[in-house]
């Protein structure tokens, strides 16, 4: 990993593998420097003044689960501010780090549909 193209974001912790049954390694998350551009190329336009806040959606989600079509080197954490905020955390195999792949709005009734299916799961403090 070029540490010159990446930003610490958080780090990840215990708790967020035990609610969801994960494995991920317990380590420092990173997001690209070009995210912001991501989002914009993405047209995930409501999530670009989110981007500052992914620290505390790390540290504190309201939602956590894992997506069913990614391998299990992959976890979805959401916090609710006006719209239910969704950040991808995912593991470069190769390199052996984390970093933020993806950022977008969930639906309500996604949200929803997500917790009766048991996809998400609600964080407990």
């Amino acid at each position: 990993m070029d540490k010159d193209n990446f930003i610490e974001v958080g780090e990840f912790y215990q708790k967020l593998n035990d609610i969801v049954g994960s494995n991920l390694p317990l380590q420092k998350i990173y997001r690209s420097k070009g995210f912001p551009t991501h989002l914009v190329k993405r047209k995930h336009f409501s999530c670009i003044k989110h981007i500052d806040n992914i620290p505390d959606i790390i540290k504190a989600p309201d939602y956590i689960g894992i997506n069913p079509n990614e391998r299990e080197d992959t976890i979805e954490i959401i916090k609710v501010f006006k719209k239910n905020i969704l950040v991808g955390i995912k593991l470069n195999i190769d390199e052996n780090y984390l970093y933020v792949s993806t950022m977008y709005e969930l639906q309500e009734s996604k949200l929803v549909r997500r917790l009766h299916s048991g996809r998400l799961k609600k964080f407990k403090y």
